[in-house]
């Protein structure tokens, strides 16, 4: 069965992922650690024991989390929309699957989410969905120009526009680069800025969700996304001491998408 089989018969699969982010440049800070996901299709899943979809439970998936306005979303439904716009013909073999951090006991948040538009095993389009610590989002939307299937040997830019690190510029272009298998899945996003810059990475293989790997992931890496937004602010803590320059929120892009 394919990946966008499994994900449209309801199969909830898990990403115990190793993220690695590295700051490029003159100030260098880098730190790796394993993260907690999951890859779904919204429309379609059955969550197992202690998973909730739009209900509380020890993890839970909440369609308003994600999928338009942050706190107002409309999931699977806006991303299908956006994907339209590009023209990519409709498939039998075809689904919108959702890589996200789910929610640990109400809590919610997601340095990124990206929404795959999944043909076979076959990746067909992405968005981005970007989150900051100040309460606001922008999504990127990524495609070949000629909607040829992204591959392991894609590069897909987009200028950054959204605020996400006040340690850096919103300034300069991301490179994504994204390995979908059958069983595994690699994601690589590198931000070019004239003397530095960023490379963020992760990686992971599919595993078929259940109440024990729920269990052993909320034991191992107590806190879920609790314990993600800590790590940020406490390396965000450790670049202030080592002398990065602070930058002030600007005001958020025109629009919620760029292309």
């Amino acid at each position: 069965m394919t990946l966008a089989a499994r994900l449209a018969a309801g199969e909830v699969l898990a990403l115990r992922a190793m993220v690695i982010h590295a700051r490029r440049g003159g100030l260098h800070h880098a730190f790796r650690a394993q993260v907690d996901h999951v890859l779904l299709a919204p429309e379609s899943c059955r969550p197992p024991p202690l998973m909730g979809h739009n209900r509380f439970n020890l993890i839970a998936l909440h369609d308003s989390d994600h999928g338009g306005p942050r706190g107002a979303g409309t999931g699977a439904r806006w991303a299908r929309t956006q994907f339209a716009t590009l023209g990519i013909p409709s498939a039998a073999d075809q689904t919108v699957a959702l890589l996200t951090q789910p929610r640990f006991l109400g809590f919610w948040f997601n340095p990124v989410s990206f929404w795959l538009l999944i043909e076979g095993d076959t990746l067909r389009a992405v968005i981005a969905e970007v989150n900051n610590t100040f309460g606001q989002r922008h999504s990127y939307l990524l495609a070949e120009p000629s909607l040829a299937p992204i591959t392991a040997g894609t590069r897909l830019r987009a200028r950054k526009v959204f605020h996400v690190s006040p340690f850096q510029d919103v300034a300069g272009e991301y490179v994504f680069a994204f390995a979908l298998q059958r069983d595994r899945l690699a994601i690589r996003i590198l931000h070019d800025l004239p003397g530095g810059g960023l490379d963020a990475a992760l990686s992971g293989r599919f595993e078929s969700l259940g109440p024990r790997r729920i269990l052993a992931s909320a034991l191992r890496r107590p806190g879920g996304a609790l314990r993600v937004i800590a790590k940020i602010y406490w390396h965000a803590l450790r670049l202030k001491l080592k002398g990065a320059a602070y930058r002030s929120l600007p005001a958020p892009p025109d629009k919620d998408m760029s292309r």
